[in-house]
């Protein structure tokens, strides 16, 4: 999923590819004239391809983007863009009189030089002293259209500098500002509040994850910050066996709807993280993603590489310049990995236990579809039609684990560089929770301080595509296109686990009741706990 535009990066949360797929998708040859400014990138790197012809028709719609986008300091890009084109456009046609007129020159050199040799070896001293200054006449032409030839080179430079820092345009759906649209619960009655809601401070505790997996000996932090640090932590016993069965679930459910599987990589090319949205320092200049160190002598030589915070990054890559046939989208990939994030621990009550962690395990999802505007009815799916699948899926696995949810659409503020529209689904973690002393409060106001976001999903158009080269032909339309990609969590594994250890608890047995969708992975377990 894309990234937010704050600390933290969200966890984000595709009909199964024809047979062959990967063998008949085409690679394109690549370019390796244009180098990121601020990131080396291999000689086979695509050349990314931003939609600057629409920012120059849409430079108010693109300043507004990004102000209601919190990117208040790329406001000024579309302008000067704009601005930058039209001193491009204008060098362009202030060459061609120069040119023009040194092809004239070299003309006229070339006659009145063979008349002068013609003229015996003194040759014609006039003839020879017009050469002369016809010659610098040229020179000086040259050299004129020699500055304008590098000052246009460098104002293309620059465009497609400011172009590519620009966020995707919202969705209509996406709502402006900083609250998110409550779309519906899951697994809640929005009547009735949970009957954890009036239990003590110390009962609500004692509901932690923390507590219950350590109690249980499901969780071990005390050995993870002697072997690592903070942000780490051990899963051991039935917690290790929770987690391959959250795992190996959510890959059921999405292999059973057409999503073929996929074991990525956890390192990738720096640039290319950079291309799916993700930057190594947020707008706060916090940092997101690890990067690899390299020695000495290969940091100017060589191109960086990065542990991937989600496997949407790596997946992403998998058609990196290439073209897709259209008779091959929609593309829909589903891939298990380790994920990295930097920033873990920079909010509050998200740094205890699961929450927010440095390293951890996530399914994710990932698709290419189609962007070609559709006349009449059509059966072609579209990103649209994904998204909705994605949040199927995510519903799907949430309401079969028991866990009470509320899905929201995010507002403008909260959507990462590449997303257009962005859902998140919210489960409540009981210990939490902080009783409100206004008794009028509504059930949404009361139960706030208990939501943490466990999935996400999100339309990222053409952005990553555009970024990463990657190209669909054939199809309704005759010229080649950026298809439209997006990418939603099946299952993030710590947050999920949490989720299951508070809200499964059984405070009178002692137990913690497992969702019955995982008990095929739990060698037939019922409960964790005191039998």
């Amino acid at each position: 999923m894309a990234p937010s535009p704050t600390p933290y990066v969200c966890f984000n949360c595709r009909l199964a590819p024809r047979p062959g797929l990967l063998r008949s998708s085409l690679r394109r040859g690549f370019s390796a004239s244009h180098r990121n400014q601020q990131t080396l990138r291999p000689a086979t790197a695509p050349k990314p391809t931003p939609d600057v012809k629409h920012i120059r028709q849409n430079v108010d719609r693109y300043a507004q983007n990004c102000l209601e986008r919190n990117y208040a300091g790329h406001a000024g890009y579309p302008s000067q863009i704009q601005a930058l084109s039209e001193e491009a456009r204008q060098l362009d046609h202030d060459l061609k009189t120069p040119r023009s007129r040194v092809k004239q020159l070299e003309k006229t050199i070339a006659k009145l030089s063979i008349a002068a040799r013609q003229g015996g070896e003194d040759g014609d001293k006039t003839t020879l002293e017009e050469v002369s200054k016809l010659k610098a006449e040229a020179q000086r032409l040259k050299d004129e259209s020699q500055a304008m030839t590098v000052r246009k080179a460098t104002c293309a430079d620059e465009i497609h500098r400011l172009a590519l820092s620009l966020p995707s345009l919202s969705s209509s759906e996406t709502p402006i500002g900083t609250d998110p649209h409550l779309v519906k619960y899951i697994n809640l009655d929005p009547q009735v509040l949970p009957t954890w809601t009036r239990q003590s401070p110390t009962e609500l505790q004692a509901r932690s994850h923390v507590t219950i997996g350590t109690e249980l000996g499901l969780i071990d932090f005390t050995s993870s910050a002697t072997s690592t640090g903070w942000g780490w932590y051990f899963l051991v016993n039935e917690g290790a066996m929770l987690e391959q069965a959250l795992v190996q679930y959510a890959l059921a459910v999405a292999r059973r709807r057409g999503w073929k599987t996929v074991a990525p990589p956890s390192i990738v090319y720096s640039y290319i993280a950079e291309a799916c949205g993700f930057q190594p320092r947020d707008q706060h200049n916090e940092q997101q993603i690890w990067s690899i160190e390299q020695s000495e002598r290969d940091r100017d030589s060589k191109p960086p590489r990065s542990l991937t915070a989600t496997a949407e990054i790596p997946l992403a890559a998998m058609y990196a310049g290439r073209d897709i046939d259209a008779a091959q989208l929609p593309m829909k990939m589903v891939g298990a990995s380790r994920c990295y994030r930097a920033e873990a621990g920079s909010r509050g009550v998200d740094t205890k236990g699961l929450y927010r962690v440095h390293e951890f395990t996530k399914v994710e999802m990932f698709g290419w579809a189609d962007n070609v505007e559709q006349t009449g009815p059509s059966t072609t799916v579209t990103s649209d039609n994904l998204f909705s699948e994605l949040l199927d899926i995510q519903t799907e696995i949430l309401t079969s684990l028991h866990l009470p949810c509320r899905v929201l659409e995010m507002p403008t503020t909260d959507l990462g560089a590449s997303a257009s529209r962005k859902r998140d689904i919210e489960a409540l973690f009981p210990s939490r929770f902080r009783p409100r002393s206004d008794a009028s409060a509504s059930l949404e106001q009361t139960l706030e301080s208990a939501w943490g976001e466990v999935t996400s999903a999100s339309i990222c158009t053409d952005y990553q595509s555009r970024r990463l080269a990657t190209r669909v032909r054939g199809g309704a339309a005759k010229e080649s296109r950026f298809p439209h990609t997006v990418n939603g969590t099946a299952m993030a594994v710590p947050r999920v686990l949490a989720a299951i250890l508070e809200n499964g608890w059984d405070p009178e047995r002692g137990v913690v009741v497992i969702p019955e969708v995982l008990r095929p992975w739990m060698d037939g377990l019922e409960c964790i706990g005191r039998q």
